[in-house]
């Protein structure tokens, strides 16, 4: 006997607030029920662009259910068999607007003949959706161009969306889930948590702490912006969650975790972190194999972290400072780059080749920290007299000049900056496209100038050019802004990046299955990873929003570390009336 199911489909669609269902009734067609035994057919009518899905259908009586085609598979039932949730197979996530989605359902069930027939109930969720809006609670500033508050919360919102490990009650990525639990090092210590370095899935700790010093030095010297933009404590939970990680990764006094994940396997897989199946091994420098430059740049973001923690959080802040000076002795008394002591891990993606500058800028961190003379005695020794290159995740010379200047006085340091940024402005060597971008390297060329405006915004906050790098800063954060005519900044302003390389947000949500499929797939990010910086322009000048494009595409957490930072320098120069 034919028996009516009553089949509701579900389509969420974006809205300005929420992801609201519209709903649609469709029955079972060629429905038959032989009393033990039912068979039908779902039709769902599609009304727009669809991107991974699923069904749950509800039953009146418990079923051992049967698919008889390749489009769907049952991800999970529960206890009673009388729910069932199925997903899309790998190859029929796409759908159209316009189009219709259906599959034949059947399976088996007992009732008595006195019994009432039986029915189901289900829902169709188009799982391009996310829900999440994310709209900045700091309203634009009459003075400022750009939002400065509202770059500020995306940007800590992309280092939510970074995170690895057990994702805290808190999380506000919906995306995204716990990943990479089994991270463990070679002893089985614990080593979950931290951040995922870019578009990819593996943990390099010499850029992490690298981002995170430049992250805290920001938060010292531009509080107020932070606390302005109303982001000051999303800001402390920001840098927290890179910290906590650092210190379980010093595992005991000469022994220090810096990578987890080999860059090639990871590479190898387009997918979420949530998915990940393939080996993750740990690396670490000891005794016998050290790294100087990365225990210098443990020490440095740890000491920082420790200055931006002391009042907040004491007990925190003290057990920072106990592992930065431990670290640091630790790159002192042995002495090589981690990049020859494990060519195997990062040296292809993150290799280095000295440690001076880890050091000087490790001993300036730890003398600011703790003004123990021997601290500054070791900065002074390992730095470099002259102009430097630049600031980045590998170079840390003209931070630490700017350090050393701030603390001593000493005009050899005043003199060493002055030159670096001579050499970097208009008329310098530095090249510079038609937009006004400064180019120092193809290789995320806004991540260059973002550190350098950074740096900048701190030499003038302490009497160096005050006018000229406070002018010159906002320049350069601005073609990031947008000043070119389109964004930089994904989720941000006019014309953004909206193809991202970036392997999570590419991804259909969960539990649709993803693949590299999602990296080709021409149509934008199902999701949006607010607050990434992209590459940006080529050496050329050029940009193409290209998801296969990593060079140009690509978000990383050390790309937006200066940036932010440039961005809360920015800020404080709007609520102090200095902004050029």
């Amino acid at each position: 006997m034919a028996v009516g199911l009553v089949v509701i489909l579900t389509s969420l669609l974006p809205c300005l607030h929420a992801s609201l269902p519209v709903m649609a009734s469709v029955s079972f067609t060629g429905m038959h029920d032989w009393g033990n035994r039912f068979e039908g057919t779902l039709v769902f009518p599609v009304e727009e662009e669809v991107y991974g899905w699923k069904v749950t259908i509800d039953f009146n009586y418990p079923v051992i259910l049967q698919l008889s085609h390749e489009k769907t598979t049952i991800h999970s039932s529960s206890f009673d068999k009388k729910r069932f949730v199925l997903v899309n197979n790998l190859s029929h996530g796409i759908m159209h607007d316009n189009s219709t989605l259906a599959m034949t359902i059947g399976g088996q069930y007992n009732r008595s003949t006195s019994d009432p027939p039986i029915t189901a109930t289900a829902t169709f969720v188009n799982l391009i959706h996310d829900g999440q809006v994310v709209i900045s609670a700091s309203p634009a500033v009459p003075s400022e161009k750009y939002n400065y508050a509202e770059v500020l919360e995306k940007s800590i919102l992309f280092y939510e969306a970074q995170r690895s490990g057990k994702l805290p009650p808190t999380n506000r990525i919906p995306w995204r889930g716990d990943s990479a639990l089994l991270d463990l090092g070679e002893h089985f210590e614990d080593l979950t948590g931290g951040w995922y370095d870019a578009g990819d899935h593996i943990k390099f700790g010499f850029p992490m702490a690298g981002s995170v010093s430049m992250l805290a030095w920001g938060l010292i010297e531009f509080k107020d912006a932070y606390a302005a933009a109303g982001q000051l404590d999303y800001m402390y939970d920001c840098i927290r969650w890179p910290l906590e990680w650092l210190m379980k990764a010093h595992t005991s006094r000469n022994e220090l975790y810096v990578q987890v994940g080999q860059g090639n396997l990871d590479h190898r897989f387009w997918g979420r972190p949530e998915d990940m199946a393939m080996a993750r091994p740990p690396y670490k420098i000891t005794a016998q194999r050290p790294g100087s430059d990365v225990a210098g740049e443990y020490a440095a973001a740890m000491a920082a972290g420790y200055i931006a923690f002391k009042d907040k959080d004491p007990n925190f802040a003290a057990d920072l400072l106990r592992h930065a000076k431990e670290i640091y002795t630790f790159g002192l008394e042995y002495n090589s780059t981690y990049t020859k002591s494990l060519p195997q891990s990062a040296a292809q993606f993150y290799g280095s080749s000295d440690y001076d500058d880890e050091l000087c800028w490790g001993g300036a961190w730890l003398y600011l920290a703790t003004g123990e003379e021997k601290y500054l005695n070791d900065s002074r020794k390992y730095h470099r007299p002259g102009t430097s290159w630049g600031q980045s995740w590998g170079n840390k010379e003209l931070g630490c000049k700017v350090l050393l200047h701030n603390v001593t006085g000493d005009d050899k340091y005043a003199a060493d900056i002055i030159g670096t940024f001579a050499d970097w402005m208009p008329g310098g060597t530095v090249p510079y496209f038609s937009s006004g971008q400064a180019f120092r390297d193809k290789w995320g060329s806004l991540r260059h100038t973002a550190n350098m405006a950074f740096v900048a915004l701190v030499a003038a906050e302490h009497g160096l050019h005050s006018t000229e790098y406070r002018a010159w800063a906002k320049s350069q954060i601005h073609i990031a802004l947008g000043d070119t005519g389109r964004s930089f900044v994904v989720g941000f302003g006019v014309n953004p990046p909206s193809h991202p390389h970036h392997r999570s947000s590419s991804c259909p949500m969960m539990p649709a299955p993803c693949s590299q499929e999602a990296l080709t797939r021409p149509e934008p990010s199902p999701h949006t990873v607010y607050g990434g910086l992209v590459g940006g322009p080529s050496h050329e000048g050029g940009y193409k929003d290209d998801r296969q494009d990593y060079v140009q595409n690509e978000v990383a957490c050390d790309y937006n570390a200066g940036f932010q930072s440039a961005v809360a320098g920015l800020k404080h120069l709007s609520i102090t009336g200095q902004l050029p």
